[in-house]
């Protein structure tokens, strides 16, 4: 996520074998000259663009081949204006100011409308006939350098990274608020074919057999003299899972779900100019953790591998932003835990990042994260988690070790480097625009409170791993992603919690524990399709196989018992629906089960929206 409140990098064409020339046509008294006529020679002769000015005096070409280009601007009753050589530079726009020896009176108001009849251009307003009807916080922002030292990561085209949009000049934009909107909808297939069209173990699917509506985000940047906030709105079916996936809303009282399940984003904070920037923001915030971002839009795939899937997507905390150069980012956090809205136990979550863009065909990123106790407990310190049988509630498993789960600690190492190893200027074979990968490698574990990292019957650990190689074709129109990846989890600390009769993570369930010592083994792969005909929109199809050593995803069963939940998650479930009693359902059908198979395929398709 780029920084708030930094200016903008440059504006880029969408296709990364060209550039632009952007500028504005101006008296030498700064007032837009609207409807000029401006044209662009390549110095081969061997093109030409032409275009008119808007009424702000605005111009661009954002077609250009690199090389050297002369550009002219003519206008009614002013002499020609001609510019003799601008260099383009592939992915990067050149900006130009024209300036006209031109006198253009103030129109009055009703005027405009008559002219527009008469098939005759408007003058174009004055600027202080402009700053006298639109608030100077809702002007466009000051243009940026034509070569821009300052702002982070301005080094070239970064919008072909997994986990970034690509989008990354606004449609629309002010100096106080630059708006965004997501839409996303998909229809997916577990061909599994679960009777309630339940999809298990994901962030990002959820539905069988149905179409959906993802997301539906409206929001945006406020920027202002330094003082910055975003905001982010949440609808759709994230609104629901997402709050469902953090354990840390069983702890004490208010509704924390309720307070947040509609919220994406929502932080703020303060910009200084040191350095290259620093920020301190407070709020809820968009973590690095697994490459991948939250939101699918961004992505190379619609499903990621599980060390995206079941690492955090929000923090909820204090982040710091430093910026040290323009190609470096040192970021620590302050966070109440592990995605969690309220801190389990003890002690906060502490952590950070290190992003290093050196170039815009190499990015590298480490996070790590530690010293949160982010094992649940209950306002009195018992232990909740879901059935666990060392628990001190219930009645527990005498022969097991006892953990103390307010002192189990945890650490975890995030690393990734995405490497765009083929990009020819002019297009490759067969139509391909660029090729690159991303490498993602995870290293974490539990201890303390009698859970080891490396040892014994309560070993709690995770590693994984997740590679992915993607082509794009035809300037950038289509693109195809293969990859996958696989975790070792002994200890399932990391592992989803299947929703089995509305069982969420923090009220675990029976028929799945999470306890150190459980292994658990996953891997996966995905093959992705998108078809991205404008910067702002991606229409896709993707074929996902997914295997657990241990049944885990839904079977044709599902994972709702025959009467509906039941209300009581945590409990057994009798096949009549009521919840186990003394008899051990004897009397009611015996136990109910869920049916859980040890593999998936999914296949899904949608469309994205991003502006």
């Amino acid at each position: 996520m780029l920084v708030l409140g930094l200016a903008l990098p440059p504006a880029r064409s969408a296709e990364p074998s060209v550039g632009a020339i952007v500028g504005s046509v101006t008296t030498a008294a700064g007032v837009p000259v609207a409807h000029a006529t401006v044209m662009a020679l390549r110095a081969d002769g061997g093109a030409i663009r032409a275009t008119i000015s808007g009424s702000d005096g605005v111009f661009s070409f954002g077609d250009l081949p690199p090389g050297l280009w002369s550009v002219s601007a003519q206008a009614a009753g002013a002499p020609t204006v001609n510019v003799p050589a601008l260099a383009v530079v592939a992915g990067q726009a050149t900006r130009h100011d024209i300036v006209m020896n031109l006198t253009l009176p103030a129109p009055a108001a009703a005027a405009a409308p008559a002219a527009a009849v008469a098939g005759t251009a408007a003058p174009a307003p004055s600027a202080a006939a402009i700053a006298a009807v639109v608030p100077e916080a809702l002007q466009a922002p000051a243009p940026g350098p034509a070569v821009d030292t300052q702002t982070p990561f301005a080094v070239g085209d970064l919008g072909w990274m997994n986990g970034t949009t690509r989008n990354s000049t606004p449609i629309f934009d002010t100096r106080l608020f630059t708006p965004e909107v997501r839409f996303d909808v998909n229809y997916l297939q577990d061909f599994n074919n679960p009777v309630d069209h339940t999809i298990v173990g994901s962030t990002e699917e959820f539905r069988s057999g149905e179409f959906q509506l993802e997301q539906v985000s409206l929001g945006g940047n406020f920027h202002w003299e330094g003082v910055q906030a975003r905001f982010l709105s949440m609808m759709g079916l994230y609104a629901v899972t997402t709050p469902r996936n953090d354990a840390s809303l069983g702890v004490g009282e208010w509704d924390l779900e309720g307070a947040y399940k509609y919220l994406s984003e929502a932080n703020a904070g303060y910009h200084w100019d040191v350095n290259h920037g620093l920020n301190v923001d407070a709020g809820i915030f968009l973590s690095y953790i697994g490459l991948f971002s939250y939101y699918n839009f961004d992505n190379w795939t619609y499903q990621p591998s599980f060390v995206s899937s079941n690492t955090p997507w929000f923090f909820n905390g204090l982040r710091v932003q430093w910026f040290p150069t323009q190609t470096l980012k040192i970021e620590p956090w302050l966070i109440n835990g592990w995605q969690s809205y309220a801190k389990y136990n003890n002690h906060p979550g502490v952590g950070g990042q290190i992003l290093w863009i050196p170039n815009e065909a190499l990015k590298l990123v480490f996070n790590s994260y530690s010293i949160g106790e982010d094992n649940l407990t209950s306002g009195n310190g018992v232990p909740n988690n879901g059935g666990n049988p060392n628990a001190d509630i219930g009645l527990p498993n005498p022969s097991a070790p006892y953990i103390n789960y307010a002192h189990v600690t945890r650490v975890h190492e995030d690393d990734s480097v995405l490497w765009r190893y083929y990009d020819p200027q002019q297009g490759g074979p067969l139509g391909i625009s660029k090729k690159a990968l991303s490498f993602t490698a995870d290293l974490g574990c539990e201890y303390g409170g009698g859970v080891y990292c490396s040892h014994g019957p309560n070993k709690a650990n995770f590693f994984g791993m997740m590679l992915y190689d993607r082509t794009w074709f035809s300037h950038d129109v289509y693109a195809v992603t293969l990859g996958g990846g696989f975790m070792n989890n002994p200890g399932r600390y990391l592992a989803l919690m299947p929703p089995i009769n509305g069982a969420t993570a923090a009220s675990g369930s029976p028929y799945f524990t999470e306890n150190p010592g459980q292994k658990l083994y996953q891997w996966d792969t995905q093959l992705n399709f998108q078809y991205m005909p404008r910067p702002w929109i991606t229409w896709w199809t993707e074929a996902t196989f997914r295997h657990s050593d241990v049944p885990y995803w839904a079977g044709p069963g599902g994972v709702t018992p025959p009467t509906g939940n039941t209300g009581a998650p945590s409990s057994y479930v009798c096949n009549n629906g009521s919840i186990i009693g003394a008899d051990s359902c004897a009397t009611e059908g015996g136990i109910w089960y869920p049916d859980l198979v040890k593999r998936e395929v999914v296949w899904g398709a949608g469309v994205m929206v991003k502006f």
